[in-house]
């Protein structure tokens, strides 16, 4: 069982910047294709980026590209996702997720084994 626990949530201006982290523990924890969706009050849960066991394969979600950035250290089996240029329709509650695919990179939900407990990001205008 592979368990995900983010940190790195809070309040900021817009156009700031926040960093996400996420630490995968737990037997099966290697070799992961680790992403982070979101979900804002009464909206489906979004894709907004994940990359693959290597680092070779990298998505990002529409509303994020050019703006937020995903990284990951195998050593330390963690994920971050650095958000820049942060926008109110950014605020939401961002979940790690991961999926026992190695290199294939998936952008729906469905496809995801485990996730994290998720941490509130909140945009001021």
């Amino acid at each position: 069982q592979v368990h995900l626990e983010e940190t790195g949530g809070g309040l900021v201006q817009a156009g700031g910047s926040l960093q996400l982290s996420c630490a995968a523990s737990g037997g099966g924890s290697s070799y992961l294709v680790l992403g982070w969706f979101r979900q804002a009050p009464g909206q489906e849960r979004e894709f907004v980026a994940a990359l693959s066991y290597s680092g070779n394969n990298i998505y990002y979600g529409e509303a994020v590209k050019g703006r937020f950035i995903v990284s990951r250290d195998n050593s330390e089996k963690t994920v971050s996702l650095q958000m820049n240029n942060l926008k109110p329709d950014d605020t939401a509650v961002y979940y790690c997720a991961a999926r026992q695919a190695r290199e294939r990179v998936a952008m729906s939900k469905e496809l995801y084994d485990y996730w994290g407990q998720g941490t509130q990001v909140t945009v001021s205008s």
